[in-house]
């Protein structure tokens, strides 16, 4: 244990965000630049070094949080980098974007505040970084096996560098113009910087991973002829249907998928664009959906000069305290204040839009909504209670549906679905085609990073295994794995 008395001498602190006013005139990360070393030691002695440590089932990863806890503690940088690396490719992106189902299942939550287990992480990669710790890991010898990955998210990045380093030839297939997926451009940049991105890049292609970008598999390249090229195919194209409303007036001007609308904020950043052409400068804004890709919206929308933005959720507003059916260590389902709730808007729960209204030249100008209340799981209409808000921009952010079927993907390759629409796959998260496996919210519907990297590590040791008979590679889940943090 790094301090017997830690969790009783120190209350929890977390990273400070800078000045709202400040933040939302640029894009940079909300947080304020070196407010976590100072305090990161005494945060890390708080961690209990339980005999049962409930943070390892929350964390999909398997993550070794007391031992590099301990290690933060002591300061000792390079051992806590060790240890953090030993489980989670890419501890930079989690430490920035994970929910931190690990702190819900924090023993010490139980009856005080968890550990602030995210921050710990952040601090450790970004020292390694700055150290010198984080370097390529090229394979001491090639197998003469090759493997293609489809999709650089999370979950694919995850795969490459596991089969990368297992000694096979990878080669990553992406769509975009950039590698990320959807940390390249579904995050904003106010949330992670994508710097974090490019540097990891070098170092995969430092490593020996290949990168093919602008190339769609089932459009610009037949799945079946990928198939043939390679020994072996990861599909890690991710849950890219967005769900939809069909309402009244769905087919107005300025109504946009939230993947429509957040990428052009990120090339900006990447400076393919001076403005972007979906832009909530001057406008009434709504954002309908109320998780984190919405709050994702809302920041968007508060950096481009929005007149005003509301963010509508279908479900009641939820409570500040665990419920009796959430207990711990299970990932509840409580209200948080993201830094885009912060920096202003409005949030407006238990409603439902009836239709849109536009104006003469098919601009969409309002949201009529009414409220609803939950019978039998089905949300009903409360008469009386309809009205209607100004939305010159609406944003849908409720989610996805399953992967993408009309890229020709899922047909060429013959693949099998589950019933919720994503890859079906067996236990080594191999799909009905040999030699062709999944990982992510391809296989596992929409989700967190954190099971993405989880996926694409162990579905890495199928394909290892399949190449070679054996593999010595980690594999932290297996596909029907649901821990306490779904």
């Amino acid at each position: 244990m790094a301090d017997p008395k830690g969790f009783l001498n120190h209350e929890r602190e977390i990273a400070k965000t800078r000045p709202v006013e400040e933040r939302v005139k640029d894009w940079n990360e909300v947080y304020q630049p070196g407010s976590l070393l100072p305090i990161i030691s005494k945060q890390a002695s708080r961690c209990m070094d339980c005999g049962i440590p409930f943070c390892h089932n929350g964390c999909p990863l398997g993550n070794l949080i007391p031992e590099w806890n301990d290690y933060a503690y002591r300061e000792d940088w390079t051992e806590a980098s060790e240890r953090l690396h030993a489980t989670n490719n890419f501890p930079e992106f989690t430490g920035r974007l994970c929910p931190a189902p690990c702190e819900a299942a924090c023993v010490l939550g139980i009856n005080q505040p968890p550990v602030t287990i995210k921050n710990v992480e952040v601090s450790i990669i970004d020292k390694a970084w700055d150290n010198g710790d984080v370097t390529p890991q090229p394979p001491e010898r090639l197998s003469g096996k090759t493997v293609a990955v489809i999709g650089s998210g999370p979950a694919g990045l995850a795969a490459a560098q596991q089969l990368t380093r297992a000694g096979h030839t990878v080669a990553v297939y992406e769509r975009a113009d950039r590698i990320g997926g959807l940390l390249r451009y579904g995050i904003p940049e106010f949330k992670m910087e994508k710097r974090h991105i490019n540097r990891r890049i070098e170092q995969m292609r430092a490593e020996g991973t290949k990168f093919r970008t602008e190339v769609e598999i089932g459009r610009d390249l037949d799945a079946k002829k990928l198939r043939k090229r390679y020994d072996a195919v990861v599909i890690a194209a991710g849950s890219t249907t967005s769900r939809d409303l069909p309402v009244p007036g769905r087919e107005l001007n300025g109504i946009h998928f939230a993947m429509e609308y957040l990428p052009l904020a990120n090339k900006v950043q990447e400076g393919d664009l001076t403005v972007a052409p979906i832009s909530a400068e001057g406008k009434h804004v709504v954002v309908i959906g109320g998780g984190d890709t919405g709050a994702d919206c809302v920041g968007t929308a508060h950096r481009q000069g929005a007149a005003s933005v509301t963010q509508l959720e279908i479900m009641g507003k939820p409570g500040e305290e665990r419920n009796a059916n959430q207990p711990w260590p299970t990932f509840p389902m409580l209200y948080k204040v993201t830094s885009a709730h912060e920096e202003g808007g409005e949030r407006v729960y238990s409603v439902s839009t009836t239709h849109f209204e536009g104006d003469e030249d098919g601009n969409v100008q309002w949201l009529h909504l009414t409220e609803v209340e939950f019978k039998d799981g089905r949300p009903e209409p409360k008469p009386g209670t309809e009205r209607k808000i100004p939305a010159q921009l609406v944003t849908l952010a409720m989610g996805f549906t399953g992967t993408d079927q009309e890229n020709g993907l899922v047909e060429q390759f013959g693949l099998e679905l589950d019933q919720r629409g994503n890859v079906a796959r067996d236990s080594d998260f191999a799909t009905n085609v040999p030699g062709v496996f999944v990982a992510g919210d391809a296989g596992r519907g929409q989700s967190l990073i954190v099971w993405a990297i989880a996926e694409g590590r162990s579905a890495a040791k199928g394909v290892d295994r399949f190449l070679t008979g054996a593999s010595a590679l980690p594999a932290p889940i297996k596909p029907t794995d649901r821990a306490l943090t779904v």
